[in-house]
């Protein structure tokens, strides 16, 4: 099931996703994996102003310091490559409680939902990519190959 051919009329590009498929796994994986550490960072960098966020969307200030290094190690893992399929579903899960908690745009008044609307669909294609992810690992660039 793997990149399986597409069909005859589509079927131009097949030979290059096919050679070049560790590469966009590559890729793939430092824009996601640049997104989730640049973001968690900025986070732990400034807890204080992370801690007000949350409380003002009704959580605890005690999941600050845990959202925010979660964001930073599902970076690092993403980008090396290292754990991919479990550094997947940890993404997978960490956007749906972030779906859920903090981009409800049908819950804020009308003047943020469509920033809140954005982020809620920008994170829906990052759970796309990291089912992805899950499904084809890590590729031959990562610390996951080198580890086999």
């Amino acid at each position: 099931m793997a990149n399986q051919a597409s069909p005859a009329l589509f079927a131009a590009t097949d030979s290059v996703a096919a050679r070049s498929g560790d590469l966009i796994v590559l890729f793939a994986r430092l824009v996601m994996g640049w997104l989730f550490f640049t973001n968690g960072w900025m986070k732990v960098m400034n807890i204080a102003g992370f801690v007000g966020y949350l409380g003002n969307l009704g959580v605890a200030s005690y999941w600050a310091w845990p959202a925010a290094l979660a964001e930073v190690v599902i970076g690092i893992a993403l980008i090396l490559g290292i754990a991919t399929r479990y550094a997947s579903i940890a993404t997978f899960i960490y956007l749906i409680i972030t779906v859920a908690v903090a981009h409800r745009y049908w819950a804020v008044p009308a003047a943020q939902q469509n920033a809140q609307y954005a982020h809620f669909c920008k994170n829906l294609a990052l759970m796309g990519g990291a089912l992805l992810l899950f499904w084809s690992g890590a590729g031959r660039y990562s610390v996951d190959s080198r580890m086999r």
